[in-house]
Order: structure tokens, then sequence, then C-alpha cells
């Protein structure tokens, strides 16, 4: 069971982050670019030191690997059985656009599952915290914490969240495959981890993700869902796992609110068009 004394500490590391994060977010600010070519800002700098500083006062012995700092070994990595996952500032191409569509991800990833994870929003102040142990997940709000869960599947009302960016011919085949069986599915466009969350607080059903994600772009929302209620599989409907190779770049999956085996069984059949 979780020590509460641990959820206090990490939302109040998040909410830290979140201040960093709006300090520069406020101001104008220069955008520089990575060796893959992706953004940084200062904000993306000021968010990961906060957070790694925050981590390691809490327990100096368990590893970080953060977006934002140079990734170990797998050999050095394989033999972990926990460490602490962050993306300081996920979403930092919306960042830049000023959509408010950016989060701060926190995780604790125990034997390759996510955990724990923290999950904030800068621009609303809101934090989300699930516990996949104790099955809770909560959003609080300055002083108000609202438990959140998933919502049941209703074939004639399923809605899809997704990318804006990351358009995909076969995912969007499968949504079609799929209204075959529950009818028009609604469409929802959301940045960063806003996609997980909207399935942990019941405003959505699906969200299919061919590639192109980071193992600490999903973790710690993937705990806040499983907490929730939900679930996140690959496209052949296994849990999706981390730290299990060099790479961190994460598998196509499908993140769902409703874990039931009849949904499950659906939907892994149309993911089929994946295989094709």
């Amino acid at each position: 069971m979780l020590d509460k004394s641990l959820k206090s500490d990490l939302i109040q590391i998040v909410r830290a982050a979140h201040a960093q994060i709006l300090d520069v977010y406020n101001t104008p600010f220069d955008v520089d670019r990575k060796t893959d070519d992706t953004p940084i800002t200062e904000a993306d700098r000021r968010a990961h030191d906060v957070i790694v500083n925050g981590l390691l006062r809490l327990d100096s012995t368990i590893p970080i690997v953060s977006e934002e700092s140079s990734l170990p070994a797998f050999e050095e990595r394989k033999n972990w059985a926990q460490y602490w996952l962050v993306d300081p500032l996920d979403g930092t191409k919306e960042f830049v656009k000023r959509n408010g569509e950016f989060t701060v991800n926190i995780a604790l990833v125990v034997s390759n599952n996510p955990r724990i994870g923290v999950v904030g929003r800068p621009t609303t102040e809101a934090v989300y915290f699930g516990d996949v142990e104790s099955q809770r997940a909560v959003k609080i709000v300055n002083a108000d914490e609202l438990p959140i869960t998933t919502r049941a599947i209703k074939t004639e009302s399923v809605r899809s969240v997704q990318s804006r960016r990351r358009a995909n011919p076969q995912a969007e085949q499968f949504l079609i495959d799929l209204e075959k069986d529950v009818g028009p599915i609604k469409r929802d466009f959301r940045g960063s981890s806003l996609k997980f969350l909207a399935l942990a607080e019941g405003e959505a059903d699906l969200y299919i993700q061919p590639g192109g994600t980071s193992e600490w772009d999903t973790a710690a929302a993937q705990a806040v869902l499983h907490a929730a209620g939900g679930l996140v599989m690959s496209l052949q409907g296994d849990s999706l796992t981390y730290n299990v190779g060099e790479s961190v770049i994460n598998n196509p999956f499908i993140a769902i609110g409703d874990s039931s085996a009849d949904w499950r069984h659906t939907l892994i059949r149309r993911l089929a068009v994946f295989n094709a």
C-alpha cells in the first residue's frame, strides 16, 4: 500500500514543476533543437531540475530516467527493480504553440510496469494521481481531491481520442472497421498525456497509437488510467511494459477505458488490420 506521505511529496514536486513551466510560459522564450530535432525550451530544463532534485531528496537510491537526461545503457537498467520515469514537459510542441495541452509526467516503474503515476496540467493547476496496487485514481485541484473512474462502453456513443499530428492510415481504417460493430465513433483531438486522462475521467473510450511515443510519454498516464479501471495494451492484446530493451520507444498500443473481456475481444479482432 502506498505511503500517504509519498503521494503528498510527489504532488508537491509536480506543482513545483508547474511553477517553473508557467514562469517561462508567461514570457517570451527561445526554442532550441535537440540532437533528434525535437524542441526543447528553458521550461523543459527547469522542470527537469526541480523534479530530479525532488525525487533524489525522497530516496536517492531509486534511479531516475528523464527525457532531458542521458539514458543509461540497458546493461545497467535491466537490473533495476524499480525506477522513476519522468517527462518534465510532455508536449513541448503544444507548449510552444501556447495551447495549454502539455503535462508533467512522473511514474514509478516496478518490475517493468508503471505502479504509481502523477500527471500535472500546469495551465489548469490540476494534478492526477494513480496507484495501481490500490486501484485508486484521483484528480486534485487546489485542496479538492476527487476520485476518477473510467466509464463502461456504450456502443451507441463510442468516443476516440487521438493526436492532432500523428494521423495514420491503418489507425483510421481500424476505427472505420470498428464502426461496423459500434456505429459512428466520435473523434476528439488532444495533446500529450491528456488523451489518457480523458479515458481515466470517463470522457472517452479509446486511444489508438500505432507508433512514435517514448516510454516517458506514457508511463505516468498509463498508471493513472490503470488505477482508474482502464488498460493499455499492445495491438496483440499484451500489456504495455517498460525497460525491456535498449530502446525506450514504445511498441504500438491501444488504451481503453472499459477493460471488460468482451470489449477487448472486439477491439483485438479489429486490430488485425495492423497485421494485414
